[in-house]
């Protein structure tokens, strides 16, 4: 039998209409085809969700679809805002499968080993490609849920060899309301789970660019449900980091968090824990947990280009030239790149190398909860074409 291949294992589309319903057909009508097995999408968090949930679902009936709410959106076009981008999957190169987890709090080693063996059998059944080896797992995360970690530690616990990587859903930076797609609504508090099983190269990867590790602060007072440090160095934890960066309280905004990340040190390796606002009582909130006893180090960013042109000439260099990179990255790091002027450059950049994805309040890559990371998988061709 003679394995047919499409010339693309994968076609991208981005609509700008505030109109939900005008959105999905736009989406509808550059990624419908025959064989089109699944559809992933991005979208703001400012569209009718209700409205674009229920367009999506009419458009791609008979399609699986999911998705999730960002802090914006990467597109066929680089940096997009206010819009929502997809990526269309071809059936002959993917078996995908779903599955939605609520209450991500309540998420158990049990409850993780069942969603991988459903979504697992229903790859295989496909006949598509043998599971080891040919297998990788996207997670989208309630990112306002303060659960990602321990559903995180789970997950990668029952996938073992499979690996893994996701982003947390935002809402347009007002830290308010996420939300991620899956059975042909919106929802909060719940994570959805998809499984790739493909015939195309693949790798998943996490890069960041933070470096220049400086001074160290202890945390002593935190509360880890909330993610919110209390203290730092015994006294009020804003009034620390505002003194390290020689600036009032008043002054720590996104900007502040953006240009001056802190970090914990696990091993050899610094991990971001960026901090999403400074509080009333003086306390700091975090995307990541932070737990009272941990060091966290200032740190400052590098050359973000540079670091992304390493990453993808070690990419190609294992996979060959990837034509499609689904990228989860973080909002900070968009940021960063409008306070230095860049931004247009990195969308350029993120435009010719193929990237689809979202800024995300979190990231996640083989069950670590990460921040301020450009998180994803790169897809190459076809592994017959390889070998």
């Amino acid at each position: 039998m003679t394995l047919e291949y499409p010339q693309s294992p994968a076609l991208t589309a981005v609509s700008y209409s505030p109109d939900p319903a005008t959105a999905s057909a736009e989406l509808s009508a550059a990624l419908r085809a025959p064989t089109l097995g699944f559809v992933l999408f991005f979208c703001s968090a400012e569209y009718d969700l209700q409205a674009l949930g229920a367009a999506l679902q009419a458009d791609f009936a008979g399609v699986g679809l999911a998705g999730c709410t960002t802090a914006g959106e990467i597109t066929p076009q680089g940096y997009g805002q206010g819009c929502v981008t997809a990526i269309g999957f071809d059936n002959r190169s993917f078996a995908i499968e779903g599955q939605l987890v609520k209450e991500i709090g309540r998420f158990s080693l049990t409850d993780a080993q069942a969603v991988v063996e459903g979504l697992t059998a229903g790859c295989r059944s496909r006949n598509l490609a043998p599971i080891k080896g040919n297998t990788f797992a996207l997670t989208l995360l309630d990112g306002l849920s303060s659960q990602e970690e321990l559903f995180l530690v789970a997950l990668n616990s029952a996938l073992g060899s499979i690996p893994n990587f996701g982003g947390s859903a935002g809402d347009d930076i007002h830290l308010a309301n996420t939300h991620v797609f899956f059975d042909g609504r919106f929802h909060t508090d719940a994570a959805v789970v998809l499984l790739f099983n493909t015939r195309c190269e693949f790798e998943v990867f996490s890069s960041h660019h933070i470096e220049h590790p400086g001074e160290k602060m202890v945390v002593t007072g935190a509360d880890p449900d909330s993610r919110t440090v209390t203290e730092l160095n015994a006294e009020p934890a804003a009034l620390v980091y505002a003194r390290l960066l020689g600036v009032p309280v008043a002054d720590l905004d996104f900007r502040a968090f953006a240009l001056n990340p802190v970090a914990v040190r696990i091993g050899d390796e610094f991990y971001v824990r960026s901090i999403q606002r400074v509080n009333a009582d003086l306390s700091m909130t975090f995307y990541c947990a932070v737990e009272k006893g941990i060091v966290l180090t200032a740190m400052r960013p590098g050359a973000m280009l540079a670091n992304l042109d390493a990453e993808f000439a070690r990419i190609e260099q294992s996979i060959g030239t990837p034509r499609l990179v689904i990228g989860c990255d973080c909002f900070l790091r968009r940021l960063e790149a409008e306070y230095t002027g860049l931004d247009g450059t990195t969308s350029d950049y993120l435009k010719a190398h193929r990237v689809i994805g979202f800024n995300t309040y979190g990231e996640q890559f083989n069950g670590m909860h990460l921040n301020q990371t450009f998180t994803g998988v790169a897809i190459g061709g076809y592994r017959h074409a390889r070998r």
